[in-house]
């Protein structure tokens, strides 16, 4: 560990991994540190009976080359080391609901997606191309997802207000049809009254345009990112929980970990979650209608995922993710279940490696769960590094979710039972613990179409040498959490030349 690094990053999720990369190559001394036994937040991965589960990554789009990832992938110089398997072009994303034995498919490129649409509803052929040509338009309005030179996407304030179900809803009468445009929903956790256009369009467009499943899972990306740091002479340490910041002045001088270590810097990119990193930094240190602002954003529900190891050459190996609603007509009020209708539904996606051919070796299932529900348990903590045990009555109420779980695949899956190995679970505080997430919320702070301003932070702080990253400031997921490090990135080395060289590294050698 050198005895001062031009820019310390906390915390080693995407974000994190991302900006710590471009300052690197752009010649600046980087050291990240993280608190956890593996580095990359969601990106990270676990070994249940010799099989490799994703916490968080179950499939990444724009990954075609050319496609928005594809080129910032392909400037952080990961894209060729990926190992990646394309999902099924004619449904990558199965939707279905009970009572209708129906497979309603989203199919990978635009052209194919409303072909394979129309073939279900052939009165809807218009509505289709209509809803297809907004989606674009949205997406076409937020320069840096079509890595393109043009004003930061808030000042294009029109487009916030638009709702997804109301826009949805707008181009059909067609109650399936606007179902399964919205079946996918639970990847920004959507809400009916709430969720803008927007949030759908950016998240929704990159898995239309292409879709890939990780093989070996999505922690490939947080080690090639690492191998990439450490190539451009930076440093990564493991194991380094900072739990103070000194200050000279107003700005940060160094921070301590809680190994005793001090590591000095000139500036400090945080990509710890704001309210986090507030408590953290110290409320003092910052205005109070700032600390106040962010404390009151309004965390995205949590979840709770059930892990499967399947039986060797039981479960046939599915290229396609499944989203799986109950009622057709709730296909937004995932999150307002009671305890008597959890789950109102959930996405299943298989995990792959290097073997998989006919046979599946794995099986993730993910619902919502609302954090309340852990609240007998909500004071113990639990990670690879701090081992603690949350008791009988924990165990006993993840069994319980795991089986409701298991009854509601086996109405899809009528043989799935026989097929189970052995299961494994998380729940919100599982989130909370290992990617140190706001009461455990999958996908950071929740965007409001009624306020659109409300859960906006800038990747600047009223601290003058602190920055933010990661999934809470602009857009969460892959896409989403990569363009949030560009913009943070932007306000140390500017936005124009810092794009110019992300398309520079594009051009045909």
């Amino acid at each position: 560990m050198k005895s001062h690094y031009d820019v310390v990053v906390i915390g080693s999720g995407l974000g994190g991994l991302v900006s710590a990369n471009i300052l690197a190559k752009a010649g600046y001394s980087v050291c990240v540190l993280e608190k956890n036994n593996q580095y990359g937040g969601n990106l990270q991965t676990f070994v249940r009976d010799k099989t490799i589960f994703d916490t968080g990554v179950h499939y990444i789009g724009g990954l075609n080359e050319g496609q928005n990832l594809y080129q910032y992938f392909k400037y952080l110089d990961i894209i060729d080391d990926l190992s990646l398997k394309k999902l099924d072009e004619d449904g990558f994303d199965i939707v279905t609901f009970e009572g209708d034995p129906n497979e309603y498919k989203h199919a990978q490129g635009y052209d194919n997606f409303i072909k394979q649409l129309v073939i279900q509803f052939p009165e809807e052929e218009k509505a289709i191309i209509t809803y297809c040509d907004k989606v674009k338009a949205v997406c076409n309005k937020f320069p840096l997802y079509g890595l393109k030179h043009g004003k930061p996407y808030y000042e294009n304030s029109n487009i916030f207000s638009l709702k997804a179900k109301e826009y949805i809803d707008s181009i059909t009468d067609n109650t399936k049809l606007r179902a399964v445009l919205a079946g996918t929903n639970y990847l920004y956790a959507g809400d009916a009254d709430r969720t803008p256009f927007y949030v759908h369009a950016l998240t929704i467009n990159s898995y239309i345009e292409s879709a890939y499943r990780c093989i070996n899972g999505g922690s490939q990306i947080s080690k090639i990112l690492i191998r990439r740091l450490k190539e451009h002479g930076g440093d990564a340490f493991k194991h380094h929980e900072v739990v103070k910041f000194n200050f000279e002045d107003k700005d940060i001088s160094s921070v301590i970990t809680k190994n005793g270590k001090e590591i000095k810097g000139d500036l400090f990119i945080s990509n710890i979650e704001p309210k986090l990193t507030i408590k953290l930094v110290g409320e003092d240190k910052f205005r109070k209608i700032y600390t106040k602002r962010i404390n009151n954003i309004e965390s995205i529900i949590a979840g709770f995922s059930l892990y499967i190891v399947l039986k060797p050459n039981t479960f046939k190996y599915q290229n396609k993710n499944f989203y799986h609603i109950k009622d057709a007509d709730k296909i937004w009020d995932g999150q307002d279940y009671t305890p008597k209708s959890w789950p109102e539904g959930y996405m299943a996606s298989m995990g792959i490696n290097k073997r998989t051919d006919v046979w599946g070796e794995s099986l993730t299932v993910m619902t919502y769960m609302r954090y309340e529900e852990m609240a007998p348990w909500e004071n113990t903590y639990n990670t690879v590094a701090n081992k603690n045990e949350r008791g009988q009555t924990y165990e006993e109420f993840k069994a319980e979710k795991a089986e409701i779980l298991i009854l509601e695949l086996e109405k899809k899956f009528p043989n799935i039972r026989d097929c189970i190995q052995e299961t494994y679970t998380s729940t919100p505080l599982s989130y909370r613990d290992y990617i140190g997430s706001n009461r455990g919320s999958i996908y950071g702070y929740v965007k409001d179409a009624n306020k659109p301003l409300a859960s906006f932070v800038s990747p600047r702080t009223k601290v003058k040498n602190l920055l933010l990253t990661g999934q809470s400031l602009n857009m969460h997921g892959i896409l989403g959490v990569t363009i949030g490090a560009v913009l943070t990135c932007s306000e140390i080395l500017g936005m124009e030349p810092l794009l110019n060289n992300i398309l520079e590294a594009n051009k045909p050698k």
